[in-house]
């Protein structure tokens, strides 16, 4: 009941941005249909680019949209939370808590990528239905394994995130490794183009790397491109993934709690 309590509580604190999310999907909704036009461009050159036709890929587009805010692409929720508590000094006060840290910040990650979910990222949904072709999941099975899908494509970035998070024990600013974690996230994570687009050899790495969790396997099973077992062994990977990045990252909070440095003493 703490964890869920957490989870709505973080969910209210994000619904009072009003204005910020009406601009975030209003700036989402605007780089979907400009991502739609070159996505199509190319699919014209190659009707069948990656195993996909020219209406999966516009799906593609929208999905990443959909999903972006929520999986804190660009930086954001509960994980940079702990990074300002972290230079402040006041993390010394989480330690002293009868809570787990990871725990208690998942669960308001989880509240604060709901909101996305259902604001910025339905929003721009709805406007690429009403602009283009776009693909709906196959049937109930799909439905189901794409919403299992997103909620491990948020933890797995969630553990991600509270790594480089953790990293503020140490560097004493997450700025530079919250960046590099960025555009690596924008590139693996399948934001600019489908993972199934990149070279022989690039692709194969890309595909069992965590951010494959990120879009493509969500995406994917939203297509009906993985079905059956294959659907099985994406959310398999993304729950392995999510898993062992937990795991690291207790470790490292572990080691900090032995070893606190904040800024400021």
């Amino acid at each position: 009941m703490l964890h869920l309590s957490v989870a709505v509580s973080s969910f209210r604190r994000y619904s009072t941005y009003r204005a910020a999310t009406i601009a975030g999907a209003f700036t989402n909704s605007v780089f979907g249909i400009i991502m739609c036009f070159v996505y199509l461009a190319v699919w014209e050159r190659q009707p069948d680019a990656g195993g996909y036709d020219a209406s999966d890929a516009v799906t593609y587009v929208w999905l990443g949209q959909a999903m972006l805010a929520a999986l804190a692409t660009f930086g954001g929720g509960a994980p940079d939370d702990l990074a300002a508590r972290i230079k402040s000094g006041d993390v010394a006060i989480d330690f002293y808590r009868p809570v787990d840290i990871l725990g208690w910040y998942l669960a308001a990650d989880l509240g604060r990528a709901a909101f996305q979910l259902l604001t910025r990222g339905l929003a721009p949904t709805l406007v690429g239905i009403a602009l283009f072709d776009i693909r709906l999941p196959p049937g109930p099975v799909a439905w189901l394994g794409f919403a299992a899908a997103v909620v491990l494509a948020v933890v797995v970035s969630y553990a991600l995130r509270m790594l480089v998070a953790l990293s503020t024990f140490w560097l004493l600013d997450d700025t530079g490794p919250r960046t590099l974690a960025m555009v690596v996230a924008v590139f693996l994570g399948g934001m600019t183009v489908p993972l199934v687009l990149f070279p022989d050899g690039l692709r194969e790495v890309a595909m069992a790397l965590p951010w494959v969790a990120y879009l493509q396997v969500p995406a994917d099973i939203w297509l009906g491109q993985r079905a059956g077992t294959e659907l099985l062994a994406g959310l398999a990977l993304a729950a392995a993934w999510a898993a062992v990045l937990l795991a690291v990252a207790a470790l490292v909070l572990r080691a900090a709690e032995r070893r606190v440095v904040v800024q400021g003493g």
